[in-house]
């Protein structure tokens, strides 16, 4: 039955037109390998930024933190620095008295 289908859509379609046929159906599978190689592509660079993104994230993260740490210190040291020079002040106004 299929053989006879085939034998009848063979007899009334010509040779040329078969052709051309089967030309653009190459062509469309050749355009959707094309199409699929490159949503793959594209999904494997979407992964890859995504990556990224969240390392730049917990980065940014820890340099927040370090952020906040360093201007604690920098207080601390500022303090420090301030009540030496205070008794410095008061030293050299003993002996000034």
């Amino acid at each position: 039955m299929a053989l006879d289908a085939v034998e009848q859509v063979t007899e009334k379609v010509p040779a040329d037109d078969f052709q051309a046929l089967e030309g653009k159906i190459y062509r469309t599978i050749e355009m959707y390998k094309a199409a699929r190689q490159a949503q793959v592509a594209a999904e494997r660079d979407t992964q890859r930024v995504r990556q990224q993104l969240e390392e730049r994230d917990e980065e940014l993260v820890a340099l927040r933190r370090e952020a906040v740490q360093l201007r604690k210190e920098r207080e601390e040291i500022r303090g420090r620095v301030e009540k030496m020079l205070e008794q410095i002040d008061s030293i050299a106004e003993e002996r000034a008295s």
